[in-house]
């Protein structure tokens, strides 16, 4: 990047800003691009850390946080005009805190832009092992892989030879999910949106059998012909017709573990559910839960995940775009189905 005045710690900084609240589905004129210039300096006195992006996460959840959100809760709404922020990998250029020093590698929020300036640095994670490419921290050892390793054992309980049906299952969290319940001995089927998708996730992650939702007219036959005895476990990434089918075809006293329902985030009107009563009558444990409450569990999700990443034993998926401007285009991919796998774009070189 280009200094600005020959001063040396002074740059452009490029930056995606949200132009207004988005409704329905999103487009990339939703976000704006814009260049400000930054000083390569942390606040006097403050224990803020100064950022260079090098990778940056795409993920549904900035879909839902650019809308207006009426009731906050777990999710608030970005102002317009503020600038779009995610999970990101980046390299510390300067430091007011004694945890993290100049040079270090860490992952965590950051904005979508070239520098961020992290004023809340207890959301950092220092990356203490590079020899698995960085952007695995946005992805299998990072928050999606936290939240399949949670989501599986914590909520699930799996048992050998167990049946698994997983929704969205190439995404960032469901392509885990599935090579977790093959190493522990179970059966397992995926659903996608083509038949490329389809094809990498029954030939390259391991599953047991996939199919194209977008090709099957009725989802409760389709489910019933890949688990004639019932489905076990259902990891449930999308919600809407595909829960209501798994509803029919979950076995007595089967667990259903839910972290996100992208069938419904683009609606005016969420869909119904019809077949609830199957939770009474086969005694179901359906159960939403979402990562940031299970941070704790990161030490010891690292040390189990990352010998199986350098072992081959779990093999990961991304899609990556380059340079900032990409991200508008990597967000609406995330809802027309035209990612492959965990969603990355690349900011600056390492």
């Amino acid at each position: 990047m280009e200094t600005d005045g020959g001063a040396g710690n002074v740059v452009r900084n490029k930056k995606l800003m949200l132009k207004d609240y988005i409704k329905g589905f999103p487009k990339e004129s939703d976000l704006h691009l814009t260049t400000e210039s930054i000083e390569l300096k942390v606040p006097q006195g403050s224990n803020a850390i100064l950022v260079k992006v090098l990778y940056l996460s795409i993920d549904p959840y900035q879909y839902i946080r650019s809308t207006k959100i009426e009731k906050p809760g777990y999710f608030s709404s970005y102002s317009p005009g503020s600038v779009i922020a995610s999970y990101g990998v980046g390299r510390v250029v300067e430091s007011g805190h004694s945890d993290f020093q100049k040079g270090d590698l860490v992952w965590g929020t950051t904005g979508w832009e070239e520098y961020s300036l992290i004023t809340e640095p207890e959301t950092l994670f220092k990356i203490q092992r590079s020899d698995v490419p960085l952007s695995y921290y946005l992805g299998v050892l990072g928050m999606p892989g936290l939240t399949a390793y949670v989501g599986f054992y914590e909520f699930c309980a799996p048992k050998k030879g167990e049946t698994v049906f997983i929704s969205s299952a190439i995404g960032a969290v469901g392509q885990l999910v599935g090579q977790l319940a093959k190493l522990m001995g179970c059966y397992v089927v995926g659903s996608a949106g083509n038949p490329e998708k389809v094809d990498l996730l029954k030939n390259k992650l391991g599953f047991d059998d996939a199919f194209n939702y977008k090709e099957e007219k009725n989802l409760n036959d389709t489910l019933k012909r890949h688990f004639p005895g019932g489905i076990d476990i259902c990891f449930d990434n999308v919600g809407g017709k595909m829960l209501d089918a798994v509803l029919l075809n979950m076995k007595l006293k089967g667990r259903i573990a839910h972290c996100g329902m992208i069938s419904q985030y683009t609606l005016d009107e969420p869909e119904g559910i019809k077949n609830m009563m199957n939770i009474i009558y086969k005694r179901l444990r359906l159960e939403g839960f979402v990562v940031t409450d299970h941070y704790h569990l990161f030490p010891k999700f690292l040390d189990f995940m990352l010998p199986c990443v350098r072992e081959g034993k779990i093999v990961y998926v991304e899609d990556i775009s380059e340079a900032l401007e990409s991200c508008p285009a990597a967000l609406v991919g995330l809802f027309n189905s035209s990612n492959l796998g965990k969603k990355v774009v690349i900011v600056a070189a390492e």
